[in-house]
């Protein structure tokens, strides 16, 4: 999945700052100040008493208004209320202490890591009066490891074999991840549909970003509880690439991917080892459209499917997915006057790309706010046609359903996955609906929601492990 990372610093930015600086002294527990020997100490000085206070307070956030006016300068509270700030600070409990480097009268320079894993150093500075008047901070980069090294292991004696099928007349290539010695029949399956078009490949990586590896973290997790699973090249993308569209990939639509996610499924249910009545697919980001269309049977004749995992799926009609992020950008960055006439224009090219697939007249691709609704003229504008939470509502009643969400993917926010939440409930779905801390539109324990960090060495989400572990023992 694509989406324009259209991210201003605001108001609200501000307070972020903060934020950070005050949980990375709380560390993950929010506990008072450790005793001598226990971890890092604070120093006698303005800030350093202002970090002490911090810990103190946040041991029984959210802090009082009277308590926060009294600690915080003025010109920092004249950004962002108290409230404000209190709901700041409580998006970053994941953060631990890991040390102060620096400590100056007027300021304390902290390392935290998120669970262990991903670093920021953070500088908490004090005015002239001993008050906090700001924070900046800094992800430090990995250092001694690697994408491979957060990948969980695939089970012993399991393999990632090589694959490949046929759908509309193109050679697909995959990976079949299945143990050596099962016999016919016995294992529960799943298929798991990457992201964003023709771009994203089996393990969800693409152009710029080879190391996101998100399905192969998940096809190993499925080792380890004993499900099967396909992944694959989608058109466009990997091994598989254009195929016969290499000299108009233009013509390859919607159905041609429809039609190579049936094919995938039908492949995969037609492996010895695999039980046909035990068959899942997983859809991460737009995957997740694929994934409804498959098992409420509007993508064509296709084995039937007992369980559905979306993870971080496009929960709204596309396009409108992208407005909506353009238009909350504007919003932070422009006069109230400039925002009103910007968003009437971004709500006149969906009305056109909608009606004849071409944007406005006097609006040509390459230029403003056009560039951004360029890329998705081809298959990604097609998909737009269908609103994941009415395809929801198609599917068979008491499906299994997982669908996740996280505070921290700046791609796709909890609310708007609250919209496909309802569709799924209308088809009377069993779902599980996980809200994720701390993870990012790739499924890593990542809290910037900075596109650049999806292909940073980051551990993939823990709490994910566990919710599909226990939806699959349950459900597949």
């Amino acid at each position: 999945m694509w989406l324009p990372k259209l991210a201003f610093p605001g108001r609200r930015s501000a307070l972020v700052a903060v934020a950070v600086a005050g949980l990375l002294l709380a560390g993950c527990g929010g506990s008072p100040r450790p005793p001598a020997g226990a971890g890092p100490a604070f120093p006698s000085t303005l800030a350093g008493a202002q970090a002490q206070w911090l810990l103190q307070a946040l041991g029984n956030w959210p802090i009082p208004d009277a308590a926060i006016r009294a600690h915080f300068a003025a010109a920092l509270l004249a950004k962002g209320s108290p409230a404000e700030l209190n709901a700041s600070l409580a998006e970053w409990k994941q953060l631990g202490l890991v040390s102060v480097t620096s400590r100056q009268p007027d300021s304390v320079v902290f390392v935290v890591s998120v669970r262990g894993g991903q670093r920021f150093r953070v500088n908490l500075t004090v005015d002239a009066h001993g008050l906090i008047n700001g924070a900046t901070t800094q992800e430090v980069a990995p250092t001694a490891s690697s994408p491979a090294s957060v990948i969980p292991a695939l089970a012993p004696e399991w393999v990632a074999q090589p694959v490949t099928f046929k759908a509309g007349g193109v050679t697909i290539y995959g990976t079949y991840t299945h143990p050596g010695n099962a016999a016919a029949g016995t294992l529960p399956a799943a298929l798991l549909i990457a992201a964003y078009g023709s771009s994203t490949d089996r393990n969800d990586n693409a152009p710029g970003q080879p190391d996101r590896n998100t399905y192969e973290a998940v096809a190993n997790w499925l080792s380890a509880d004993g499900v099967a699973s396909l992944r694959y090249d989608k058109l466009g993308s990997g091994q598989t690439g254009w195929g016969r569209y290499a000299a108009h990939p233009e013509r390859a639509g919607l159905g041609t991917y429809e039609q190579e996610a049936a094919a995938a499924l039908t492949f995969l249910a037609g492996q010895r080892q695999v039980d046909r009545a035990r068959l899942a697919v997983f859809g991460h980001s737009e995957g997740g459209v694929y994934a409804l269309l498959l098992a409420s049977g509007l993508a064509g004749p296709a084995p039937k499917v007992r369980a559905v995992v979306l993870l971080e799926p496009v929960p709204l009609r596309f396009l409108d997915l992208i407005g909506q992020s353009v238009i909350a950008s504007i919003q932070s960055q422009y006069t109230a006057a400039q925002a009103r006439s910007m968003e009437q224009t971004v709500t006149r090219m969906i009305a056109s790309l909608r009606r004849n697939g071409t944007l406005p007249p006097g609006l040509q691709p390459g230029v403003g706010l056009a560039q951004i609704f360029q890329r998705p003229l081809g298959e990604a504008a097609q998909i737009d046609r269908y609103d994941p939470a009415a395809v929801a509502a198609k599917l068979p009643a008491n499906t299994p359903e997982l669908l996740t969400c996280s505070n921290a993917d700046g791609t796709i926010s909890c609310p708007q996955e609250d919209h496909l939440a309802a569709g799924l409930r209308q088809a009377q779905a069993r779902l599980d609906y996980i809200h994720l801390d701390g993870v990012d539109h790739f499924l890593k324990e990542d809290i910037t929601g900075i596109a650049a960090d999806y292909n940073e060495a980051l551990p993939f989400s823990a709490q994910l492990r566990t919710a599909l572990k226990t939806f699959l023992a349950i459900n597949l």
